[in-house]
């Protein structure tokens, strides 16, 4: 990995990247406190620029506490900025990043004068959003040069990406046969155990989340405990569904990963009839349970049984790099019935919940993809490091990071959430961001899983978080 020149005190192209990293946390945090900003009208108790005079009505403290915090954070990001503009521009870095950085930079002193003229004259004296609009901008700027940055740092020109994927000549554990326990109880036990395994009880919980932070969108502090039974039910049946009949159709792959190679229906310890059987009585059950809300849960259900069964598991899978983008409709689909439980319609916030969702997904999974690389090639997959390489799907992480903060963004501006909410969001954010450039350093299985660890504690916390500020607040 080669060592560049920057100015000093950056010096090495690594620390280069840590003060882009630096750069775009602190971008971000600037986002989340002009938002908050907006959305508290904390700016109308500082009317004056750069400075605040202190307000004659003492309510209003608390807003002009806010709105400084706003005005000091903007100080200190834009010398961040600044400086990440001189390092690019006067070190080594890429043409395309010292654009893009210089760019940013020009844009950030554009943004600050919106801001003054929208302080001293009111946000209708200038086009309503644009101050919000450049900063999302700047946000998307500096994350695509520290991508692109990393990506000359920690890549590899050479790596090996296999543009047709085939099972690879790699001697992988076959399924032996089992010795089933001489007890009657023992084996009921391990055939119940392979029937709960079918369900993929793991999805469950962060899934189930989802629905509720759709319901809690929704319904506010009136949500009824007889929709949440029903929802949650409904949605822990569609999922178990989703799940057996993934196994019953993935039964001969599985066999060739060693992650999936004793999955029940891979070592033959349920028939296919039965799997199929007790994948249509858990849809049955789902749909009684979405059908005791309204109809339009029902169908949104059976749409995410169907979706993650049939079109991803048969059509995209196999079959396409964007799997996983595409596939994050399924993941997405459980916000849509948690809001339509208590609407019965789609509204724009259980969209924007949905499309955090969707944007998250790739950002979260490419890390599972990098760990399992080899046993994704022995099935076939076409996921995107064995297609692309692992410097590409790194890169890629980072691109859905940035777009999922964003989409996290558009959902508070939507669904008017608080500080909960928006600090949630930037500390396990800043996590995500953090595992996500480390695993470009270190390039292992370890750091992979500590970037997906990482996501899957960014969107539970999130949701969390949705749940007590709509619930509480």
């Amino acid at each position: 990995m080669a060592t560049e020149s920057f100015p000093r005190p950056i010096g090495t192209r690594r620390r280069f990247s840590a003060l882009l990293t630096a750069t775009a946390l602190g971008v971000y945090l600037l986002l989340i406190v002009g938002a908050t900003t907006s959305l508290t009208n904390a700016a109308a108790s500082c009317s004056t620029w750069p400075t605040c005079h202190a307000p004659v009505d003492p309510l209003s403290q608390t807003e002009l506490a806010i709105a400084w915090a706003h005005r000091l954070t903007a100080v200190v990001v834009g010398l961040l900025v600044a400086a990440t503009a001189y390092a690019a521009a006067f070190g080594d870095a890429s043409r395309r990043v010292r654009a893009t950085i210089v760019a940013a930079a020009a844009l950030y002193v554009v943004q600050v004068g919106v801001g003054a003229v929208t302080a001293t004259i009111g946000p209708e004296a200038i086009l309503p959003g644009l101050h919000l609009a450049l900063g999302l901008v700047i946000f998307s700027g500096v994350v695509l040069a520290l991508a692109w940055d990393l990506e000359l740092a920690t890549g590899s020109e050479d790596e090996d990406g296999i543009d047709s994927p085939e099972p690879l000549e790699e001697e992988v554990p076959s399924a032996s046969e089992r010795t089933l326990p001489a007890s009657r109880l023992a084996r009921a036990r391990l055939t119940a155990f392979a029937y709960f395994q079918m369900m993929k009880p793991r999805l469950m919980w962060l899934l189930c989340l989802v629905a509720a932070a759709g319901m809690a969108l929704a319904a506010g502090p009136g949500l009824e405990i007889a929709t949440i039974i029903a929802t949650l039910g409904g949605g822990v049946l569609a999922i178990g569904a989703s799940g057996t009949f993934n196994h019953v159709l993935e039964r001969d792959v599985d066999q060739k990963m060693s992650r999936t190679a004793d999955r029940p229906l891979a070592v033959d310890l349920i028939p296919v009839r039965n799997a199929l059987a007790f994948g249509a009585a858990l849809t049955a059950a789902s749909l009684a349970a979405f059908l005791s809300i309204n109809r339009l849960a029902a169908a949104l259900g059976l749409a995410a049984i169907v979706f993650y069964s049939v079109v991803y598991t048969l059509l995209l899978k196999p079959n396409t790099v964007q799997n996983t983008v595409i596939g994050g409709a399924a993941g997405a689909l459980p916000a849509l019935i948690g809001w339509a439980a208590v609407t019965n319609e789609i509204g724009w916030p259980g969209l924007a919940l949905a499309g955090v969702i969707f944007l998250w997904t790739p950002a979260h999974f490419y890390n599972l993809a990098l760990a399992y690389k080899n046993d994704y090639a022995r099935g076939g997959f076409p996921m995107m490091p064995v297609v692309r390489g692992e410097t590409v799907t790194r890169k890629h992480i980072l691109y859905y990071i940035a777009a999922t903060l964003v989409s996290s963004i558009a959902l508070a501006w939507i669904t008017d959430l608080g500080a909960l909410y928006a600090g949630t969001v930037v500390i396990f954010g800043g996590i995500f961001l953090w595992a996500a450039v480390r695993l470009h350093f270190e390039q292992t299985e370890a750091a992979a899983f500590r970037s997906f660890h990482a996501s899957n504690a960014f969107l539970g916390a999130v949701l969390v978080a949705i749940l007590v500020d709509a619930l509480a607040f």
